[in-house]
């Protein structure tokens, strides 16, 4: 099972980012690293009400005329890197 998955959604009002993790007791953790991308407004923790397979994802927001497309890569890469020194640390 992969440590994350990640999607856009292009909201009418502002497009974001959900991140999807498999293990949801890393949310508070995942939520901090992300706040220190520049062009990162907010990250919220929401309740996933669709069919997904874990109970609550992170909603990445960011800055106006932000690439979304450019940021998804973004923190795919950290999120992998992060995982990978994670992984290595145990």
């Amino acid at each position: 099972m992969l440590p994350f998955r990640s999607e856009i959604r292009n909201a009418p009002t502002q497009p974001t980012v959900k991140i999807f993790l498999g293990d949801e007791s890393l949310d508070s953790r995942i939520k901090k690293h992300l706040e220190h991308f520049e062009e990162v407004e907010t990250v919220e923790i929401r309740k996933s009400v669709e069919r997904n397979r874990v109970g609550e994802h992170l909603t990445v927001f960011f800055k106006d005329d932000v690439d979304v497309d450019k940021m998804k890569k973004s923190i795919d890469s950290s999120l992998w890197w992060y995982f990978e020194e994670d992984l290595v640390d145990e």
